[in-house]
């Protein structure tokens, strides 16, 4: 499956579902120019694509009813006694009666294997459908009919998901139908679940998991997605893929039609042959977890074990042992890379070097770095040892999108680097913990783009794994789930990254920037935009990613091998002169040091391991990652699981250093004495010439091993990246707030801000957060007036202490990661805009935003306040998909709200006016409930007394108990309006209280009310102890 990274944004099918569809069209299309035509066109809709039995007999008899469709029937079995040999000839006549069909008059045809049978073998269905969907597309009639394919073999979501790629309008998966009734009438399911409601939710989940895949490239409706071809292949001939899937990718040549019709064949005689084993008994599987004598694994308890005994006792024997079974997957045809061989010294011309020649362990275990596995995915003990082990051997740890306990960033007593620090920050969708203080305590700041186990999805913490340390680390709430969207949403194109990368260059100058894309056909592409945008970093993951969270269909089914996009990546950016700029990490299912060194031949300057270091420390693939259950307390937050961990970062070193050495012996046999030298050098590569699977006759990787010629130093890393950061206003902002900075003296001054002054406010909140941490200074210390129109980002991961108010308006991304600070954007005091009814700021405003607090005297675009953790925004109007994901803080719109409010909204509360009465209407009830704004009694003289006049006495806290004092909290903060941006519309409400009042919705997260409600009881219980 393909997947959107960086050039287009992936959808989140749950909480979006407003803009997803699978309503498919089956019939004729008409021509959208002839308007005479399309008047008098009919095609049949369908809610969506998978067909009951029931279905598809009305389609067959539609004609006795609806004289402007006739259907028509193609078998697509075959004799058995012709074999292997029949399968050619028989898609050809397939292909000529379809066309028949369409020209003699027929517009929906059902391409139907219901014949199968002992004497009758079935073309493989998705072959069937892409011949004949090409076949007449090359005659010029594919508008003119509908395909439906009635067969056994569609069952999971990718199978349908292919049919629908290569041209199904509707599919009858009647073999799957058959079976749930079958288990049905066993009695395996509840007995209050009829037969047909089994269907119905067989067909209900089929329906989500095509959502969920045409959503992973940006695509919202089936009718779209239908034909689309949105697929790479993988080891098939270029003649079979021209000929019936013209127009897919593949960059592995392999088999063709001939190895197709033998495994079909050798499938249907395992079917319908007399083996009594097979006769009452499928196959052991094996596909999603280790099954003795079923599918073949990487890990396995044999490898796992040998790796563990290896690592605890520092035994070299047992890594060799490892070594040994892992590289020998070539004879299981397990691995793309197990299928090459690395040419000998002597054939290359030159003398193997002695092993001392070779550039020592030490420095290369510094291109090693670990996975970005989040502190809440994985345990404490388990992320600080992989931390740990990684500032031992001068490599890198990745914190991965759940940040990091901030005690992590300080150094020990006596001065020196804290060990548990990871030197990678990764700013994933979530923006989880990404606090100006967690940016500027990186080595290196990884933009996560994609994941390799799921490319094209977000991803949930689900709220049992939300503990107090895991709360206070993401800025959440605990017991609540946490929810990372598909995108960025500050990604929406190559020029949005280039703007994130800037953002985070100017926050952390001395950090460079990752950024992290999963392999596919095209990649390569994407690295290249990705090095123009200056990036310092690019790392390409593999589809074998390890992930245990990930959906099963997309461990299986989503992206590539990394050897097909790191090799794209090399060759690319070496032909466009871009590769010497970045360097280049591949990750994705390494284990030994061979894997190393063809990541190095194929062009990779460093090589990241997640799943092996972590079996190191003793994960043993229970695969239970999203259960909080694992038993050996490294993929948990339970404390009675986490006593458990046995791991130490020692046997994680004694690992790392075992790659190392074998690697120094690959090179010397090799004749080479550093990594650098054959970084790229794929011509070192060839075909395994052992290889005697009957299936691996026809595999080339010419494409993969193909080198670009260049000079060595434009093949590999070998300079840096210039980021324009020199000249910009921070500077300027910094010089002026010097006092503030050095001793805390207030400040105050204005300056003119335009539109190419971008990311203003981040330099200087990065120079108060190396200063001052998290806390920051104090309110007002550093008090900007800004006049004009501001550039993106503007206040970007603004610090506690700084007051940002722009006279003017902003672009997309104000407030972006706001970290403490305060912003009041609105129109100069001469303006004869209506405030309340003009835009004042962009799109994605707050995103990620922590603490602090916003006012906008104007309107807000779409995703105003898209994961807010935790800060306080007063707006006047916002678009589309407000308050999404959101997990804390309060938002208050006093005016009009856009559709699809508060969309996947787990925490923090929303005030909403609500003058026309309609307002649920646009609101995402899915996760919340609306409540009216309750009076209180003595509201105003409350809130004078315990400090609420705004005027005199600055800022109050409103963020306790949100399960109360709603009209205290929302008074408070319109009058922090008016007080900030002299907001017309506030003065309204303010003095017009009693009408206004009633109008207003409070938006409350139900599993947000519970937690809370929750943390109350257990802090009664404790005060009443």
């Amino acid at each position: 499956q393909n997947f959107a990274q960086v050039t287009n944004p992936p959808i989140d099918p749950i909480r979006e579902e407003l803009v997803m569809s699978l309503v498919s069209f089956i019939g004729p299309r008409p021509n959208i120019l002839d308007h005479e035509g399309m008047a008098n066109a009919k095609r049949l809709e369908v809610r969506q694509p998978i067909l009951t039995n029931g279905d598809l007999e009305k389609i067959r008899s539609i004609g006795h009813t609806e004289d402007r469709f006739d259907t028509k029937t193609l078998d697509f079995t075959y004799d058995v006694s012709r074999g292997s040999e029949g399968l050619p000839e028989m898609l050809d006549r397939l292909c000529e009666r379809a066309e028949a069909a369409v020209r003699g008059g027929y517009n929906i045809i059902v391409l139907s294997d219901r014949q199968v049978g002992p004497d009758r073998i079935a073309i493989p269905a998705l072959l069937a459908t892409a011949a004949v969907h090409h076949h007449l597309i090359r005659k010029g009639l594919r508008t003119s009919v509908g395909l439906v394919v009635e067969s056994g073999e569609p069952r999971e979501v990718h199978h349908f998901c292919l049919l629908a790629g290569y041209g199904a309008e509707a599919i009858n998966p009647y073999l799957a139908f058959d079976t749930l009734l079958d288990m049905h009438a066993r009695g395996e399911f509840p007995k209050e679940v009829d037969a047909s409601e089994v269907v119905y939710r067989y067909i209900k989940a089929v329906g989500k998991g095509i959502l969920k895949v045409m959503s992973k490239m940006g695509i919202s409706t089936y009718q779209s997605y239908c034909g689309g071809q949105i697929f790479d292949a993988i080891g098939l001939k270029t003649e079979l893929v021209d000929k019936y899937f013209f127009g897919t990718a593949t960059t592995i040549e392999g088999v063709g039609l001939e190895e197709i019709a033998r495994e079909t064949a050798a499938r249907h005689a395992a079917a319908f042959g007399k083996d009594p084993l097979l006769a009452k008994t499928l196959d052991i599987g094996g596909e999603y977890a280790f099954r003795m004598r079923g599918e073949d694994h990487a890990w396995t308890p044999d490898v796992v074990a040998s790796l563990q005994h290896a690592v605890r006792g520092n035994a070299e024997d047992r890594y060799r042992e490892f070594a040994e079974m892992v590289n020998a997957s070539s004879l299981r045809l397990n691995t793309i890379r197990g299928l090459f061989t690395i040419k000998s010294a002597e054939a290359l011309g030159r003398a193997p070097v002695a092993l001392d020649e070779v550039e020592p362990a030490s420095e290369i275990v510094k291109r090693f770095s670990t996975g970005a596995m989040s502190f809440g995915s994985i345990s404490r003990e388990a992320h600080t040892t992989l931390a740990i082990a990684m500032n031992r051997i001068g490599g890198k740890s990745n914190t991965g999108e759940g940040g990091e306990e901030s005690d992590r960033y300080l150094p020990l007593h006596d001065g020196s680097p804290n060990p548990e620090r990871s030197a990678i920050k990764q700013v994933a969708s979530g923006r989880f913990g990404v606090t100006t203080e967690y940016l500027v305590n990186a080595d290196m700041l990884q933009i996560k783009v994609a994941q390799g186990a799921k490319p094209g999805e977000g991803g949930q913490l689900p709220g049992h794994k939300v503990d107090a340390t895991i709360a206070k680390t993401r800025h959440s709430t605990p017991g609540v789930g946490l929810i990372s969207p598909p995108p960025h949403h500050d990604i929406y194109s190559i020029e949005d990254l280039a703007q994130l990368i800037y953002d985070l260059k100017n926050v952390n100058p001395t950090a460079d920037v990752s950024v992290k894309l999963v392999s596919e056909v095209g990649v390569g592409t994407v690295a290249a935009g990705v090095a123009k945008a200056r990036a310092d970093h690019i790392t390409i993951s593999g589809f074998d990613g390890g992930t245990g969270a990930s959906p099963l269909t997309s461990l299986k089914h989503a992206g590539s091998p990394w050897e097909i996009g790191l090799a794209e990546t090399q060759q690319t950016l070496v032909l466009n002169g871009l590769r010497s700029r970045v360097a280049l990490q591949v990750d994705g299912g390494l284990k030994t040091g061979r894997d190393v060194i063809i990541g190095a031949l194929l062009g990779a300057d460093e090589f990241g391991f997640a799943t092996a270091p972590l079996i190191a420390a003793g994960c043993i693939m229970m695969r239970k990652c999203h259960l909080n259950t694992c038993p050996v307390g490294v993929a948990t937050q339970d404390p009675v699981l986490r006593k458990r961990f046995k791991g130490a970062p020692e046997h994680v070193v004694n690992y790392f250093f075992f790659i190392a050495e074998e690697v120094r012996e690959i090179l010397a046999s090799l004749g080479v004495r550093k990594l650098d030298e054959i970084i790229g050098a794929s011509e070192l590569l060839e075909k395994d010439a052992m290889l005697a699977h009957w299936k691996a006759n026809g595999l080339d990787f010419s494409k993969i091993f193909h080198k670009v010629e260049a000079a060595k130093e434009e093949t590999y890393w070998t300079t840096r990246q210039k980021h324009p950061i020199d000249d910009v206003l921070d500077r300027t902002l910094i010089a002026q707030a010097e006092a503030a900075l050095t001793s805390k003296t207030p400040v105050a001054f204005a300056v003119d801000i335009k539109n190419v002054d971008r990311s203003a406010g981040a330099m200087l909140s990065g120079e108060v957060a190396k200063r001052y941490g998290h806390r920051g200074l104090k309110d007002d210390t550093i008090r900007v007036t800004l006049n004009g129109t501001a550039g993106q980002s503007f206040a970007a991961f603004l610090a506690q202490g700084i007051t940002f108010d722009l006279v003017g308006d902003g672009n997309d991304y104000v407030g972006k990661g706001l970290s403490g600070g305060r912003i009041i954007v609105r129109p100069p005091a001469n303006s004869r805009i209506v405030a309340e009814k003009s835009i004042i700021v962009g799109n994605t405003v707050m995103y990620g935003a922590i603490a602090g607090e916003s006012y906008f005297n104007g309107v807000a675009g779409e995703r105003f306040a898209v994961r807010n953790s935790g800060a306080i925004a007063v707006v006047e109007g916002v678009g589309d998909h407000g308050c999404e994901y959101m997990t804390g803080g309060v938002v208050v719109v006093i005016g009009e709200t856009g559709r699809n409010f508060a969309a996947g909204m787990s925490g923090g509360v929303a005030y909403v006016l609500d003058e026309t009465g309609d307002f649920a209407k646009r609101c995402n009830m899915a996760m919340v409930e609306l409540e009216p704004v309750p009076e209180e009694a003595d509201m105003l003289e409350k809130l004078h007394h315990h400090g609420g006049d705004l005027m005199h006495k600055g800022r109050v806290d409103v963020s306790e108990d949100m399960t109360r004092h709603d009209e205290e909290r929302l008074y408070q903060l319109i009058s922090n309006h008016l007080h900030y941006t002299g907001s017309k519309r506030a003065k309204e409400i303010l003095d017009n209280w009693a009408d206004y009042r009633p109008k207003f919705r409070k938006v409350m997260p139900v599993e947000y009310r519970r937690a809370l409600e929750e943390m109350e009881r257990m802090r009664m219980g404790i005060a009443a102890e």
